[in-house]
């Protein structure tokens, strides 16, 4: 009787043991596997759109183009994602605009687009993800992905149920033994499991107590535990590198829209700088048509279009410079040159509008000769640029200061001003292109917001520096330029000026070509008043015609004429009788490097720039008429 109560006790505490462990292992194994389930769903889906969101953001050039081959090309990317089945872009009204499928599937793509969102079914999921320009829906991204979350389930299972299975076959045979020695680590078990639910801390571990089967058992349930803590920390710096990404894309999309409002502020800027000498040029021009306009009005009309004209010409020789330094294309003449004759021509410069001001302009220079590797005239120009700000932006009457000293193997050029000075908040972004100081007395003083960056880049291409200072606005500002010296050469090289008056050539018979009309009759007008024999076209076969007439000595040609370019018109005359002997000239608005060199091969002898002030028109015929 005792035997039998002590067997059915024995038993029961067996059952219960047992009872504990398994329904602490399946709590634990369910939470586990939906914390998985769940997780992975969260993070397929969120990858997905991720993905999506990309390709959206990267089609919209493509899109707003009518370019289905560069969506296409984007969306090939996605044959490094393993689990990317297909994708698409629609349009906004659902037609299909690019595809891409994986080598070896074979995908129907939807007719019509549902409203977007995240469909799971079986083992895919398909994704439809909108793509947002300027606050308009312009189409729509169809993503398909395999959804490996069943298999990957079934693999947990299996684990766990292989743990679970081994740990209670364990647990009965040691039981039935020990039943004290299996209680304890059993509960121990049960106890961590319980916690690990609670917590979500899978560092914990349950205590090993024995070597025997309980261990093994506490082995295998802490190696459980390990496998899933890992997993889940890999699932953690998932979320946290797409958070990252996250951020980078609207610190991205911040940047973008900082550049697109200072676009907005530079074509604003640029509109404005371009009309200001645009007004004064019309109001001359109606004194010129006004009824008998007398001398000193004429004069003074011509006064205010050659001013406004120089005006537009720096504007435009601003911007060229820029895209130029942008692209890399600037060259710099680099030669020997001397400091002082490169002040002097900075400061001849910058005159009028000193003495315009009544401003005080002191050079402070070493007595010693100062050599440079340079471009004269490139470090001419920021020269006077910055002698130029220090005047526009200082009341009149200031005081303005260019001094230089020399440091070991460099100089150190200051420019300085008792002017408005310069806003602590605005220092470090002084020198960036478009950027711009005070707004209003940038537009009363006029000005593209390129100077400074111009300026910049040029002492930088010199192997130099520059940067500015200021105690803040109405205690003035200084920029302090820093240029590598050389030692004396033997011969120096001044910087180039603007020529004299030419020496009016001998009457020459000239060919003028140029589709703008007004251009070259107005060209043609001061060529005919110097004495000169022209003839006008404005396409290859008037041309032609004109020179069988004429036989020009010399003929200016625009390169891009309509039709037929100025340099195949070049060829041409060559082959005719009339214009073999013809001297060639291109007169054309490109002027970088390349642009010469293949006027060069195509014959021109000179390449002249537009616009061309008309004394140096003259200078070249007087060249070339001296050379032939």
């Amino acid at each position: 009787m005792f035997a039998s109560i002590n067997r059915s006790v024995r038993y029961k505490i067996v059952a219960v043991i047992l009872a504990t462990t398994l329904a602490a292992l399946l709590v634990s194994t369910v939470a586990l596997l939906t914390y998985e389930a769940r997780s992975f769903r969260q993070f397929l889906i969120s990858d997905a759109t991720t993905q999506a969101d990309i390709i959206a953001t990267t089609s919209v050039p493509a899109l707003e183009f009518n370019d289905p081959e560069a969506a296409a090309a984007n969306l090939s990317l996605l044959d490094t994602r393993a689990s990317v089945i297909a994708a698409a872009i629609y349009t906004s009204d659902g037609t299909l605009f690019a595809k891409y499928v994986r080598k070896g599937r074979k995908v129907d793509f939807p007719s019509l687009i549902p409203a977007p969102g995240t469909q799971i079914v079986g083992d895919t999921l398909r994704l439809f993800h909108p793509i947002i320009h300027d606050e308009q829906l312009i189409g729509t991204v169809f993503l398909l992905a395999t959804n490996d979350l069943p298999g990957r389930l079934r693999g947990y299972v299996l684990i766990l149920a292989t743990v679970m299975l081994g740990s209670l076959l364990i647990a009965a045979v040691i039981s039935f033994r020990l039943q004290r020695g299996i209680s304890a680590p059993v509960l121990a078990v049960s106890a961590v499991a319980r916690k690990v639910i609670e917590d979500r801390d899978f560092t914990l571990r349950a205590q090993k107590t024995t070597d025997d089967e309980i261990g093994v058992l506490v082995d295998s349930f802490n190696a459980m535990l390990s496998e899933v803590g890992q997993t889940t920390e890999a699932l953690k710096a998932t979320n946290r590198r797409l958070q990252k990404e996250t951020e980078e894309r609207r610190a991205a999309e911040g940047a973008l829209r900082l550049a697109d409002r200072r676009k907005d502020e530079f074509l604003a800027t640029l509109a404005h700088e371009l009309r200001n000498p645009l007004a004064p040029m019309v109001n001359a021009l109606s004194m010129l048509h006004a009824d008998d306009p007398t001398g000193s009005t004429r004069r003074r009309a011509e006064e205010i279009l050659g001013r406004q004209l120089k005006h537009l010409v720096r504007l435009v020789d601003d911007l060229l410079d820029v895209s130029r330094i942008t692209r890399g294309k600037l060259a710099l003449n680099l030669k020997p040159v001397e400091l002082h004759a490169i002040v002097a021509s900075a400061v001849d410069t910058v005159a009028p509008i000193i003495e315009s001001r009544r401003h005080e302009l002191a050079v402070e220079l070493p007595d010693e000769p100062i050599y440079l590797h340079a471009d004269a005239l490139r470090l001419s120009q920021v020269l006077s640029n910055l002698l130029n700000n220090s005047a526009k932006y200082t009341e009149p009457g200031g005081h303005v200061r260019l001094g230089a000293k020399p440091h070991d193997d460099r100089v150190e050029i200051t420019v300085a001003d008792d002017g408005i000075g310069i806003p602590p908040e605005t220092l470090p972004t002084i020198f960036q292109m478009f950027t711009q100081g005070d707004g209003s007395m940038e537009r009363a003083q006029g000005g593209l917001g390129v100077g400074l960056a111009l300026s910049k880049r040029l002492i930088e291409l010199h192997g130099g520096t520059i940067h500015a200072r200021s105690e803040g606005p109405g205690k003035g500002a200084t920029f302090v330029l820093r240029i590598p010296t050389i030692p004396a050469p033997v011969e120096a090289e001044e910087p180039e000026s603007l020529a004299g008056p030419a020496k009016r050539a001998h009457a020459l018979r000239i060919l003028l070509v140029d589709d703008n009309v007004d251009f070259v009759t107005s060209l043609a007008l001061l060529l005919e008043e110097s004495g000169h024999e022209v003839r006008v076209a404005h396409d290859a076969a008037a041309a032609l015609q004109a020179a069988a007439e004429l036989h020009p000595e010399i003929a200016f040609l625009d390169l891009g004429l309509p039709g037929v370019s100025g340099y195949e018109l070049a060829a041409r005359l060559r082959e005719s009788p009339a214009g073999a002997d013809t001297v060639l000239v291109a007169l054309s608005g490109w002027g970088q490097p390349q642009d010469r060199v293949r006027s060069k091969k195509a014959g021109f002898v000179r390449h002249l720039v537009k616009p061309v002030e008309f004394h140096q028109l003259l200078a070249v015929l007087e060249t070339l008429a001296t050379e032939a």
